[in-house]
């Protein structure tokens, strides 16, 4: 009897990793003609979703998983710190209003850069902060800031931002989208994501879109 009740949760889950799976999709990193796309990763993907959407020059932010080799990970998969991604956000925006430059900046204003594979009370490799680049300019515009902040002592530690090229973005489900917008009444929402934005929106200070 046991053995059999053992079976069917085998059976639960592995049909429950499978659903997971399904939710969630690679997306296409080629955007629409004069838009750009750019992906960091700066922990919970809720809070950085609504820092990115809150700077003018943005049209949308989409959280996913990024910066490992599994195919269509799982969040759950993804927060047992073995598939190699990290909580991503995939920034869509109009680089007539805002710079790849400036987001780098919205980047490293939004979170801290110096705590190895943690990011607030979050831990595991899956909340590393990472700077994902398409080319060498894009790259050299993340070594050149790192560059000035350290030579002008921002943070008080070394920064361990990781700077990778951008190689697979997959959305994660559809409860992570807008997280913040439909749950705002969430316990980890108002303990940790919108302090963190509020500290975003003192300390920055490139142009917000005015709070509806």
């Amino acid at each position: 009897m046991k053995m059999k009740l053992a079976m069917y949760v085998l059976m639960f889950f592995a049909i429950l990793s499978c659903n997971s799976n399904a939710q969630t999709k690679k997306l296409s990193l080629e955007p629409e003609k004069g838009k750009a796309i750019a992906v960091f990763a700066e922990g919970c993907f809720w809070c950085s979703e609504h820092i990115f959407e809150a700077v003018i020059g943005v049209d949308k932010a989409v959280s996913g998983y990024s910066g490992g080799t599994m195919k269509n990970p799982s969040y759950e998969q993804v927060g047992t710190n073995r598939t190699g991604h990290a909580e991503a956000v995939a920034v869509y925006y109009d680089p007539k209003k805002i710079s790849f430059k400036e987001l780098v900046t919205v980047f490293f204003a939004s979170h801290d850069p110096t705590t190895a594979n943690q990011q607030g009370p979050d831990r595991g490799s899956s909340y590393r902060s990472i700077a994902f680049y398409k080319n060498a300019e894009e790259k050299k515009i993340i070594q050149d800031k790192v560059k000035q902040l350290t030579a002008t002592k921002v943070f008080p530690n070394s920064i361990v931002t990781e700077v990778k090229p951008i190689m697979d973005f997959y959305e994660a489900e559809k409860y992570h989208q807008d997280y913040i917008e439909k749950n705002p009444n969430q316990s980890y929402v108002k303990a940790v994501s919108i302090p963190r934005y509020n500290l975003f929106k003192k300390t920055y200070r490139g142009k917000l879109k005015p709070k509806l």
